[in-house]
């Protein structure tokens, strides 16, 4: 969702700086259109580090036989970044 909200940011941003030809004497359009975009911007970025810092689980299940041909199942679960402690 915020990959999504930077580039909405950055494309109504673009479109108060470049698109619009209109004065309002009480806001400076062309201003709020670059900070719109650089929050845009800053948003993206937010959303790609979270995106790939995301823990990754892997889970194994494996089938074994036993001496009395009986099945036994068993089920690993890793993630990574279990080790950190902060």
């Amino acid at each position: 969702m915020t990959i999504g909200t930077g580039i909405v940011l950055f494309v109504i941003g673009a479109i108060l700086a470049f698109a619009l030809n209109v004065q309002v004497p009480w806001a400076d359009l062309h201003m709020i259109g670059y900070i719109l975009m650089g929050a845009g911007v800053v948003a993206f970025l937010i959303g790609i580090i979270l995106m790939v810092s995301r823990r990754r689980t892997e889970v194994v299940t494996r089938t074994e036989g036993t001496a009395d041909g009986g099945n036994v199942s068993r089920r690993t679960v890793r993630s990574s970044g279990d080790d950190e402690v902060f």
